[in-house]
């Protein structure tokens, strides 16, 4: 016990960020708090259309918000505190602050990839078994999805953040990034964390790996399924697939780069960090927009009533 006290000094981490030039970093202040508004108004967007237009009261449609949710929060647990960082000369957060970072990263990232899976599930019932979709697809069984992607994405945080409790912090505290990124702080203890790295990049990259198959499997049988029907049907089942494979590919692909690839590639990390938790976010809500045309149409509608009803006045 005396020895973890000694040890465990080191009560703050500071941040790096993305550059260290003041002109660059006025410039990612102005991009960044852009990015941000436009992520929530994009997400905020969707939970309002599907809430207020009843033709989108489907299963699709509630899984749909449930990812908007999370997205937001997502963006939210890192993005706001490195937006104001660009403006300051010390970028610090305290070490509860950054234990906060990396369970809120790995809870909501677990999360979404299982209900990405969820997602792919109602396109398979959907699409090959449309008579009883709405029978297979029953409240009870979305709301079981939903707290089942959440009940992962929580036990995959605690796993990972079981590594962090014990392990002692005395010298070096400067993590070269834009928020506490567990391979990053863990490298930082003052003892040998080889196999701790390990175990880090095998959690998730377990959890990344049976995730991404299922979906392959299940989007491989859709398409499969989707190509021996008629031309009618198939034109807007590949409309809505084409929209959930490109969110599933963008949000696998840094995950495969962060924590697959060598420990020693933190550079490509970086940027990969800024697109996994900023971009991505950013991305889904335009996808599931411009291509989907039920979403857009009742944007239109309820953008029409708004009209009407201020025209009214």
């Amino acid at each position: 016990m005396e020895l973890l006290v000694n040890y465990s000094v080191v009560s703050e981490f500071i941040l790096l960020g993305l550059s260290k030039s003041q002109n660059l970093q006025i410039l990612f202040f102005l991009g960044f708090f852009a990015v941000y508004v436009g992520i929530v108004l994009g997400n905020l967007l969707i939970l309002v259309t599907v809430t207020f237009d009843s033709r989108l009261h489907t299963p699709m449609y509630f899984l749909l918000i449930n990812l908007s949710c999370i997205d937001m929060i997502l963006a939210s647990f890192a993005t706001p505190k490195m937006i104001v960082d660009f403006l300051r000369e010390q970028k610090t957060i305290s070490w509860w602050g950054c234990y906060s970072q990396m369970f809120f990263m790995h809870l909501l990232g677990g999360s979404e990839m299982m209900l990405l899976v969820s997602m792919a599930i109602d396109r398979y019932v959907a699409i090959c078994k449309p008579l009883h979709y709405m029978t297979i697809m029953s409240p009870r069984v979305l709301v079981g999805l939903v707290l089942t992607s959440y009940a992962v994405g929580f036990v995959h945080s605690s796993s990972q953040m079981a590594f962090m409790l014990n392990l002692p912090f005395c010298g070096p505290n400067v993590v070269d990034s834009f928020f506490c990124d567990l391979p990053l702080v863990i490298k930082l203890a003052c003892k040998d964390t080889y196999m701790l790295q390990l175990l880090v990049v095998a959690d998730s990259g377990l959890l990344s790996l049976i995730c991404f198959l299922l979906l392959l499997v299940s989007y491989t049988i859709i398409i499969y399924s989707v190509r021996h029907r008629a031309a009618s049907g198939s034109s807007k089942a590949f409309s809505t697939l084409s929209a959930h494979i490109t969110v599933v590919t963008l949000f696998f692909d840094p995950c495969v780069f962060i924590y697959v690839w060598p420990f020693n590639r933190y550079s490509v990390d970086k940027i990969l960090s800024v697109f996994y938790t900023i971009f991505t976010p950013l991305l889904n809500p335009i996808i599931y927009t411009l291509r989907n045309e039920e979403v857009k149409a009742a944007i239109k509608k309820i953008r029409t009533r708004h009209i009407n009803s201020t025209h009214s006045l």
